[in-house]
């Protein structure tokens, strides 16, 4: 049951540590609030880290690509730190966009933002946070978006359970995607962040709606809900897909745990491989 040898892992959803300036209090992924929830996770930020070591890291533990946060840190795309990540390491990082990026309270002016990223930088997919957008992923100011990434031919993430950061949680209920994913049959739909306690909402909510799948982000393996691993050895091992969240968990622990999941054969290269190279076209 454990992990097979040789399979090369894509983690797909990775954010930026930078060292200095951004990685303490106040920065954009708020640490102060979930620095006690994460052990080591408050000396991990404080130091940082750069992407040639990130880079490293993936070598030692066999992560082959990961998907790259971008366009968080700077207005100005053209010196945007994950950008420039993404242009030096094309064969290891893969870019998306936040709600950082695009603010679905902008309106038009964010569905112009997401084209641009999408046709000029190669943006995979688009992750509004709901927690911190302030709106359940079904408020149509978050509609012309789909409506756009259908266009485009990306999914859309959405953080869906109880927030680590300090934001209302019935924001991120998933029973919010139900209505999405039945008013945008055609826009793939991408859950993160585990869902907890609604996990077992997230599994019949997939059950339901071909397009709706699922990602382990922000969770260490061995916490991995029940319900979610015996779904996966079921019916849903086309569903779910490998996430570190990186630096949220660190990519060592993610990997060193990862293999000790109880997967079936079949089940493991669909979920630390197949799985988000079909969703996100990689």
């Amino acid at each position: 049951m454990g992990m097979p040898e040789g399979i090369k892992i894509i983690d797909a959803l990775v954010m930026e540590n930078r060292p200095g300036p951004g990685s303490g209090k106040g920065s954009r992924h708020r640490h102060g609030d979930i620095e006690n929830q994460i052990p080591g996770y408050r000396e991990r930020f404080l130091k940082g880290t750069t992407i040639d070591e990130m880079v490293a890291i993936m070598d030692e533990v066999g992560i082959e690509k990961a998907m790259l946060e971008v366009g968080a840190y700077s207005a100005d795309f053209g010196q945007d730190s994950g950008l420039k990540a993404v242009e030096k390491y094309p064969d290891r990082f893969s870019a998306w966009c936040s709600d950082l990026a695009v603010n679905p309270h902008e309106g038009m002016g964010a569905v112009r933002k997401l084209q641009r990223l999408v046709s000029d930088f190669g943006v995979k997919f688009f992750e509004p946070m709901p927690g911190r957008v302030r709106l359940p992923p079904n408020d149509k100011q978050y509609y012309p978006l789909y409506y756009k990434c259908i266009e485009l031919g990306i999914p859309v993430v959405i953080n869906v359970g109880i927030p680590g950061p300090h934001d209302p949680a019935w924001l991120q209920d998933p029973i919010h995607l139900d209505e999405v994913c039945w008013f945008f049959p055609d826009l793939r739909v991408v859950m993160c962040h585990i869902g907890e306690p609604w996990q077992f909402m997230c599994v019949k909510l997939m059950l339901k709606w071909p397009n709706l799948y699922y990602m382990t982000s922000a969770f260490a393996p061995k916490h991995y809900p029940g319900e979610i691993i015996y779904y996966m050895n079921t019916r849903g091992a086309d569903k779910v897909m490998f996430a570190s969240g990186y630096p949220i968990i660190d990519f060592r622990r993610a990997a060193l745990e990862l293999k000790d999941l109880p997967l079936r054969d079949h089940v493991w290269p669909k979920f630390v491989r197949e799985n988000a190279i079909k969703v996100f076209k990689l």
